[in-house]
């Protein structure tokens, strides 16, 4: 927790929160002007922060980068950024209220200075904000750097980043408390839930939703896991009994998917994100364009048409990923061509080894189309790059469209060509139970074991550094030698690859488990290990990430229902398709397709009609929020008719 404000305010003795690492070339006039910008009252422009270099660490060599500064706060700064930052809070009532400074008495927690009303993450997200409202005054550039430019109103912090002269800013790990949340989390293996609040107190609720995300969708699972069992051991031959299979199918990923926007709601609403206002977005680091005006926030800004953004997404960026879908779906052929020469290796000479080459060309096709998403995902964030998007969220939601859709035209194209044009039911299950296997194991490699031995050689050289024979978690190292030892870890690129991960297993089990049974057996085996290595992953391997005030998982929610409108039409036609439900078709299979279509389009309207029926928030949660929205109301009357009254007095004491 933060300690109180230090003694006096010249940085000398404070508790450092925030990691500031600038380019070892840094020119010293544009350091001396960006900590004097940092530290200068707020009244002038300045954040007001607290910031002191750091020290040389143990056996200090020549190569170390000097120029790496720790960032801190007063008690009392904290608390005014807290209210800048519109940052919810328990009031004495049980309600979550915006945070004020003048009512600071009325809220649960708060006892007094120095108390831990604000967790650190909290702490840490505050001086992020304070820092990136840091704006250029009237320089005309960074001193010491002519070719960084800068004019009135432009963010110092975001320019210095795009420029490279910023190479890294990060919160610090709070060692013990991280310690207790590891331990907690991941350090012993058990049949509970995840710490979900001291997830959300450490890393913030971005994270925490993601972590209950990925409970919540394990948890569903099991039903489909239960059932498919049996089916899988029983009833593997007999295609027809996997049509009562696809019905809860229908129902199942519709249902999950309502009932996670309740929970979700009801846990932003005990955070205090649910109805906190979204921030003004302000211009990416990477943003550029011609020097204008900017009606909206009357600052001069970089200005980029949006007709010429249009023409690159539409004349480059649109034929680029049709290209990609097109060398995935040559791809796919290719290994069409090597399933069947396969089989006609088995069918002429049948033996072990034969059957074992009916394997190989889904696990090669299985691995490659690994390695495809990989190459497509960067020149994915290229392109996006490239198109100049102003704002960040307006970046992730290209990017986030592009990779979903190559990924799922990479990934599900091959079997919905086997199951709707081959229509070869043995060879679909084949291929799914391979795929879904082999991107498991490809998928823990890369999250768990390796980052595991990139980790322990990381501590290793560590701790001969500061020559300890001890791990990292036994001794605690000197303050200078953890920031470089963090400094030097894996930067955490936010939550995308997980929710993809997720996104794509849903797929595997919504769209094709009734021909596979076992998938969603697979599916919940390897949730169960991704929270242990993503737990591991946040504590040991990543710097820790800025907390993220997410009221939900966002554009990820209108992916994974878009899957489930997707897996209603393949759950049907797989129905219509089976024999058992063509043989009241005997002689029209146009009317077949016609009840198919017809049977689906009530199936879609069920689950809209469903979705409608489920609100969205518990009603308990909506008439907490409206009745904080009429006490605001009420309390902005009232100030209003006393600011009048006032006003009139004043006149009539004038005359």
């Amino acid at each position: 927790m933060v300690q109180g404000p230090p003694a006096d305010s010249s940085g000398s003795r404070f508790t450092p929160l925030v990691v500031l690492e600038l380019a070892s070339d840094t020119n010293q006039d544009a350091i001396a002007w960006l900590l004097s910008r940092i530290r200068d009252q707020q009244q002038d422009g300045g954040a007001e922060l607290l910031v002191e270099q750091l020290g040389p660490g143990v056996d200090a060599q020549e190569k170390e980068n000097p120029n790496v500064f720790l960032v801190g706060a007063t008690w009392q700064r904290l608390l005014s950024g807290a209210e800048d930052v519109g940052l919810f809070k328990e009031f004495n009532d049980g309600s979550m209220r915006g945070f004020t400074c003048a009512n600071k008495h009325d809220f649960k927690d708060y006892q007094g200075d120095g108390d831990s009303f604000l967790s650190m993450a909290e702490c840490q997200y505050i001086i992020k904000h304070l820092l990136d409202t840091l704006r250029a005054k009237q320089e005309t550039h960074v001193p010491g750097h002519s070719e960084v430019k800068l004019y009135p109103g432009k963010s110092i912090v975001r320019r210095l980043q795009s420029k490279g002269i910023l190479v890294q800013v990060f919160p610090l790990h709070e060692k013990e408390e991280l310690k207790r949340l590891s331990f907690s989390w991941y350090g012993k293996v058990k049949l509970s839930l995840q710490p979900l609040d001291d997830i959300r107190h450490y890393y913030g609720e971005g994270q925490a939703l993601y972590f209950c995300f990925l409970e919540y969708f394990t948890f569903a699972l099991v039903p489909m896991a239960l059932i498919g069992v049996p089916y899988y051991l029983f009833d593997w031959e007999d295609y027809d009994k996997y049509v009562i299979f696809a019905a809860f199918n229908l129902v199942w990923c519709t249902v999950i998917l309502e009932l996670w926007k309740r929970c979700s709601a009801s846990l932003a609403y005990r955070w205090g994100t649910l109805s906190r206002k979204k921030a003004f977005e302000e211009p990416r680091p990477g943003f550029h364009g011609v020097l204008g005006f900017n009606p909206v926030t009357g600052r001069e800004e970089p200005l980029y048409p949006h007709a010429k953004r249009l023409l690159r997404i539409y004349l480059v960026s649109l034929p680029f990923v049709l290209l990609c879908l097109y060398l995935s779906l040559y791809v796919m052929m290719i290994y069409f061509q090597m399933e069947g020469w396969a089989l006609s290796v088995h069918d002429q000479e049948p033996s072990f080894w034969t059957g074992v080459l009916l394997f190989i060309p889904s696990i090669i096709y299985a691995v490659v189309i690994e390695v495809m998403n990989l190459i497509y995902r960067y020149a994915a964030e290229f392109l996006t790059e490239w198109e100049n998007h102003r704002l960040e969220s307006s970046y992730q939601n290209h990017l986030v469209l592009k990779v979903l859709v190559f990924n799922f035209f990479n990934c599900f194209a091959s079997l919905f060509y086997i199951a709707f044009v081959m229509q070869d039911m043995v060879l679909l299950r084949q291929s799914l139970a391979t795929l879904l296997i082999t991107s498991q194991i490809l998928n823990q490699f890369m999250e768990a074991f390796l980052p595991y031995w990139l980790q322990r050689r990381r501590n290793k050289k560590m701790m001969r550094k500061v020559q300890k024979r001890r791990t990292l978690e036994d001794k605690e190292l000197p303050l200078a030698e953890q920031v470089r030892l963090e400094a030097d870890m894996s930067t955490y690129l936010g939550t995308f690859d997980d929710y993809l991960e997720l996104f794509l297993l849903f797929g595997y089990v919504s769209l094709f488990s009734c021909v596979y049974p076992l998938a969603a057996v697979l599916v919940v085996l390897n949730n169960i290990t991704e929270v242990y290595s993503d737990a591991f992953k946040m504590c040991r391997v990543f710097k820790r990430p800025f907390s993220d005030p997410a009221a939900n998982i966002g554009v990820w929610q209108l992916a994974f229902e878009a899957m489930s409108v997707i897996a209603v039409v393949t759950n049907c036609s797989l129905i219509g398709m089976s024999p058992q439900v063509k043989a009241y078709f005997p002689d029209s299979e146009s009317q077949l397709i016609l009840w198919t279509v017809a049977i689906e389009h009530v199936l879609l309207a069920f689950k809209f009609i469903l979705s409608f029926l489920i609100p969205d928030v518990p009603k308990p949660i909506q008439i907490s929020l409206a009745r904080l929205e009429f006490e605001s109301l009420e309390a902005l009357k009232k100030k209003t008719k006393s600011t009048v009254l006032q006003c009139g007095m004043r006149e009539g004491g004038g005359h």
